[in-house]
């Protein structure tokens, strides 16, 4: 038979088996941490027709005459090149961004090695596990000082001890603190704090039925209630919540409202509206008069806070009227004469004839000489327009208008009543309000102690391997580590399947390192490694591999011709 004939079919059988492995690496192109595989040929063994000779001082040497048989799969490499990094919004996936492995264990003891950090928390064990379950390794406890491991990483979370529900919230740079009686989970409730004007008098907190959950308390506070401080106002919102709770005390026992800096005892008491709003500026002070209404329909509407006025005490207003003259429109001068023992102070402002509509004037303050008072303090009065003030002069002087009742006296001016309107005004003020009502308390870490699930602490995996977690009562904490395994010879591990790899006679012993030490790269949580096939290069060696499967048929379609040649050679 003709040596071609076989060599054909060494030469299909292998190019058959370097396709088998091009369809693995395409299957797997997005198979997390997969590494793909190379087919290496080489020839086989040579049939020598003539030696190769020597040459001498007649004739030179002759090389050898061979013929070969054929092909054959000299092996499949690994191509241990790393890939890129997928984002996946997931803290316990893990990529290595350098050398090394992710080290598990089955339930039988084998260990196992891989580079797809698909990691979870077995509820059942605290252990962290990967995708198939299997157990990662590294060190488990508190890592600091320990060397890199392979244990089986069981997550421990210390037990919680007693503590009472606390909520902390700085309104206008003041720290307010609720903090429960009893330390349990009841306490964790969120306060509260609103006005209720349908409160009635001697209701100074309320709490509706309806309003008090397990999870939340609605305080209802009447504007007008007088409270002496804030522990007057918590014993009275404490009876308000056991009045809601058919009389008995809440679970959590009563509840303390503390500052810091402390209050003690309000030097005046606080009204219910002071406790709740959150107006921390300038509070207008106050403007009243004897009648509803002076001069036609003028009432006062308020004072600046921006200068803050100042003054105080028993009021007097006049106004007086002003003819037009070439130069300026008629106008009324309206005055507001304040006069606090030896102190008198006048406030005064115009309304034009142009004035025809209902608004409001100015009454800005005149100062005297060597005043020490700050300039634009003013008061605010609503009036009905120029003709209603007028009007109402007509009415008050027998139908007489402001022009002729001035024509009259022989004067440019007219004032408006010989007995002035009287009133009592008081100073603006620094707010006193607390602002309870501007934000929510809801109280936390209220526990009777115990054991802590783990599932209610959440945790991260650091760029070093460290698991850390978040303790409700100690804070963050070290449980653990994830380390890897670096090979001398990576590339003689061998592929189980699941992204798994075994250590092999050639790969060298697997060693054990933090993840970022001993040539090993750091983690990256919240990512994925990648498959490292090359859809480009892997297409291409199937052309080529097609290719070649083709040609070595084309031999065997060859050969039979020969030999059916040599056969009919007899006909």
């Amino acid at each position: 038979m003709l040596r071609s004939l076989y060599s054909a079919v060494s030469g299909m059988r292998a190019h058959q088996s370097k396709l088998d492995v091009i369809g693995n690496n395409i299957a797997n192109v997005n198979t997390f941490g997969f590494k793909s595989g190379r087919g290496r040929f080489q020839d086989v063994f040579y049939q020598t027709l003539q030696s190769a000779t020597g040459g001498d001082n007649d004739t030179g040497g002759k090389n050898a005459s061979q013929v070969g048989y054929g092909v054959q799969l000299g092996g499949i490499d690994l191509n241990m090149g790393r890939s890129a990094l997928q984002s996946t919004d997931r803290g316990l996936d893990l990529a290595i961004t350098g050398e090394g492995f992710f080290q598990v264990q089955d339930a039988f003891g084998n260990t196992f090695y891989t580079r797809a950090g698909v990691l979870y928390v077995d509820p059942s064990t605290n252990n962290l596990v990967d995708s198939n379950g299997y157990t990662v390794l590294g060190v488990s406890g508190n890592p600091m000082g320990k060397a890199a491991a392979s244990e089986k990483i069981h997550l421990t979370v210390p037990s919680l001890s007693a503590s009472k529900a606390e909520a902390k919230e700085t309104i206008n740079e003041v720290e307010y603190t609720i903090t429960s009686e009893n330390a349990n989970d009841a306490a964790n409730v969120t306060f509260r704090f609103q006005l209720d004007d349908t409160l009635p008098d001697g209701s100074d907190i309320k709490i509706n039925t309806s309003e008090l959950t397990s999870n939340s308390i609605t305080v209802r506070v009447n504007p007008t209630a007088r409270f002496t401080s804030l522990d007057d106002f918590s014993n009275k919102m404490n009876e308000a919540i056991s009045e809601a709770n058919g009389g008995q005390t809440h679970p959590a026992g009563n509840f303390t409202i503390s500052s810091q800096p402390e209050m003690g005892n309000f030097a005046v008491s606080l009204t219910g509206e002071e406790i709740v709003k959150a107006n921390f500026g300038i509070n207008p002070g106050t403007m009243t008069m004897d009648n509803k209404e002076i001069f036609g329909g003028m009432k006062p509407k308020t004072v600046s806070t921006s200068p803050m006025f100042t003054a105080k005490g028993d009021v007097e207003y006049s106004a007086v009227y002003h003819k037009a003259d070439g130069t300026e429109l008629a106008y009324w001068e309206v005055t507001a004469k304040i006069t606090d023992g030896s102190d008198i102070r006048k406030f005064t402002g115009k309304i034009s004839s142009d004035s025809v509509s209902p608004k409001s004037v100015l009454l800005t303050e005149v100062l005297t000489a060597g005043s020490m008072e700050k300039p634009g303090q003013s008061i605010e009065l609503t009036h009905k327009g120029f003709d209603s003030i007028s009007t109402a002069f007509k009415s008050a002087n027998g139908g007489k208008s402001p022009d002729e009742a001035a024509d009259d006296a022989g004067s440019d001016s007219i004032e408006f009543a010989a007995d002035p309107e009287k009133g009592k005004a008081t100073a603006s003020y620094q707010a006193k309000n607390l602002g309870l009502g501007d934000k929510s308390f809801t109280l936390k870490s209220g526990t009777e102690g115990g054991a802590q699930a783990l599932s209610d602490c959440p945790i991260a995996i650091l760029s070093d391997g460290i698991v850390q977690i978040t303790h409700p009562q100690l804070g963050i904490l070290q449980i653990g580590r994830v380390d890897l395994v670096t090979f001398d010879n990576p590339y003689g591990l061998e592929q189980i399947g699941n992204s798994y790899f075994t250590a092999s006679s050639n790969s060298g012993e697997a060693k054990a390192c933090q993840p970022g030490n001993g040539g090993s790269g750091s983690l990256r949580s919240s990512a994925l490694e990648m498959s490292n096939v090359d859809i480009s290069t892997e297409f291409s060696d199937m052309i080529v591999t097609q290719r070649g499967f083709q040609a070595n048929s084309r031999i065997i379609t060859v050969s039979d011709q020969v030999l059916e040649e040599l056969v009919n050679l007899k006909r």
